[in-house]
């Protein structure tokens, strides 16, 4: 059985990832003519855009001719797999200091995982999307409802050369949508393209893909803009709490979902600036692309959460979640969070590293990137002041113990010593000054 149709199955029933976007609305257009269309919009807790509120994206796709439209929550799940990302520090791109919170792959994972869910609760085999065939996007709508549905076939409109020739571009598509009377309201044509969900924003194409756009060309929707002239934010103390890995508390609030903690912990940081980031990362193809990136709120919870894990854990520890939180990370990125490999880590990392995280950590928020820790607190930290004091006190070892331990050392520095004679012997150790 073709998995991937090159044409659209005529007479079958199809469900669509519909965002209420030009593309996917068009795409229901173009298929209702061969096929019954089921329209699937994802709640992840994005911001309602001008002219259409999310609540109201299932009575659009009806009126665009969709057979059923159904809009499902995903967020929870969304901030449950962000938390366990922070647990895992499953963040593999950052370029010149800053990270970037795989925003966008959390939400397509969670995207494509439920709505496959929901589709197959209504009998829907085969799963179609707006996305093109140069992003991630498309790889990762079809690894992940595959996981959920071995059986579904995947019509894509954008791998279809009929669908390619005729509507590729913006024009071709408003076009189509004005031959059936439903005439799609084009936005203001924008410097760059953003897609988001409650988690952060991503900004790139267009004026983004050269190198000397900067973020200066971008309207931030969830990060006040702190290079504009104007900007001005008071300091602020913000304490986050905790436990076991998962934060529980903000100044000392509790929320009756993790998804409240999330729109908390957005406002706070969003009003400081942090959070942005602009990346240059190698797309699933191999292709180097460009982003700009919002997401505050993962931002703040990964300084708290990465402060306790150095207050919390020995070096190997740390070590380990540095390393195979990279590795995670780019698993993340291509699809493969639901991988056994990935889950093998992410349970080890969860289960020994996370559930010792419990504890407060106290912030003074400046704008953006400038924030002090002014304290850190909690049952499971291992630093102790006393151990390494440089007062006259006890301490965990003496004078006569260091002596010992350094004379360890000579093995292995007279070792060294023989080895870089032999180096240079061979005329390939170049430096003068051993």
């Amino acid at each position: 059985m073709a998995r991937i149709l090159t044409a659209i199955p005529k007479g079958e029933k199809i469900g669509l990832a519909f965002s209420g976007g030009l593309d996917t609305s068009a795409a229901v257009v173009w298929m209702k003519q061969f096929c019954d269309v089921h329209c699937y919009t994802a709640n992840l807790g994005q911001p309602d855009e001008p002219d259409l509120k999310l609540e109201d994206i299932p009575a659009k796709a009806m009126q665009l001719g969709a057979k059923s439209a159904k809009l499902v929550d995903c967020r929870e799940f969304l901030v449950s797999e962000a938390f366990t990302a922070i647990m895992c520090g499953s963040f593999q791109v950052a370029t010149a200091g800053n990270t970037y919170f795989n925003t966008t792959p959390l939400g397509r994972a969670v995207t494509s995982l439920e709505l496959a869910r929901a589709m197959r609760a209504d009998g829907i085999k085969v799963w179609s999307d707006g996305c093109t065939y140069k992003g991630n996007d498309i790889e990762r709508f079809y690894i992940f409802p595959r996981l959920i549905e071995p059986e579904m076939q995947f019509y894509k409109p954008w791998l279809d050369e009929e669908f390619v020739g005729k509507y590729g571009g913006r024009d071709e598509l408003s076009e189509l949508l004005e031959n059936e009377g439903l005439a799609y309201r084009m936005p203001k044509e924008s410097a760059y393209s953003t897609d988001m969900n409650i988690l952060g924003a991503t900004h790139e194409a267009k004026d983004l893909e050269y190198l000397n756009k900067s973020v200066h060309i971008i309207e931030p929707m969830l990060v006040e803009p702190t290079w504009r002239a104007g900007y001005k934010v008071e300091k602020e103390e913000v304490s986050i709490a905790f436990e076991k890995g998962v934060p529980v508390s903000i100044n000392g609030e509790k929320f009756g979902s993790k998804f409240e903690l999330i729109l908390k912990a957005t406002a706070i940081a969003g009003r400081h600036g942090l959070g942005m980031s602009d990346q240059i990362e190698d797309r699933i193809i191999g292709a180097k692309s460009r982003g700009i990136y919002e997401a505050p709120a993962l931002a703040l919870l990964h300084i708290v959460y990465d402060r306790l894990l150095t207050a919390t854990h020995n070096e190997d520890m740390i070590d380990l979640q540095r390393s195979l939180g990279r590795k995670t990370g780019k698993w993340l990125y291509a699809g493969k969070w639901f991988d056994p490999q990935c889950m093998m880590l992410k349970d080890a990392m969860t289960k020994w590293i996370g559930s010792l995280i419990t504890g407060e950590v106290t912030i003074e928020l400046r704008a953006g990137n400038d924030y002090s820790i002014l304290n850190t607190s909690g049952p499971e930290i291992k630093f102790n002041s006393a151990a390494l004091s440089m007062e006259k006190e006890e301490c965990s070892f003496t004078a006569s113990d260091r002596i010992g331990q350094l004379t360890l050392r000579d093995n292995q520095i007279n070792t060294n010593r023989e080895q870089i004679a032999s180096y240079k012997k061979l005329g390939l150790y170049g430096t003068e000054h051993l």
